[in-house]
């Protein structure tokens, strides 16, 4: 579980507390949020941030429109007020193994346009600690995660309870 930063909103609240499932950067696919470190960046602390594009991909910012890979990028999550997301045109193409991350708040995200300089933005999936779990299926994972639990518990007091009526019965071996 992780606190949100205003870089995720609308995603995430400021403050909001965030189920993250731990992942390998082998998992991680466009549009995943991720927990993220990277020792030159932001102090070594882990982030969330979206995933733009991955190895191969080409990713470009001009005339106010994001794409991918020469597609307009279909963004429902980026904040309303993002219009023309405060930052200067770029063309990059993710090497193999590493990905380009934006946050959803472009206008308070520190992120991968930031870094141009260093690997055109980009880091290492393998930097990636896990995946955030959508918001409304959080708490009812973690609900039925509790319930399974408490069934399996009960379940198994109930086979030793009957294990130990047959063997004082006789009837065991």
């Amino acid at each position: 579980m992780v606190t949100a930063r205003g870089a995720m909103e609308p995603t995430y609240r400021e403050g909001e507390r965030v189920m993250v499932e731990r992942s390998s950067g082998d998992d991680v696919r466009r549009g995943d949020v991720v927990l993220y470190s990277v020792p030159d960046r932001y102090g070594g602390l882990a982030v969330l941030q979206r995933v733009i594009g991955l190895g191969g991909d080409r990713v470009a910012f001009a005339d106010g429109a994001l794409t991918i890979n020469g597609t307009p990028a279909d963004e429902p999550y980026v904040k309303e007020a993002d219009t023309g997301f405060g930052t200067a045109p770029y063309d990059v193409k993710v090497p193999a193994g590493r990905m380009f991350l934006l946050g959803d708040n472009r206008e308070n995200s520190n992120d991968s346009r930031y870094f141009l300089n260093q690997d055109s933005g980009t880091v290492p999936t393998a930097a990636a600690q896990g995946r955030a779990l959508k918001s409304g299926g959080a708490p009812v994972k973690l609900g039925l995660s509790v319930v399974l639990g408490v069934l399996l518990t009960l379940g198994g007091g109930i086979c030793i309870l009957a294990g130990r009526r047959t063997s004082r019965s006789g009837y065991g071996y």
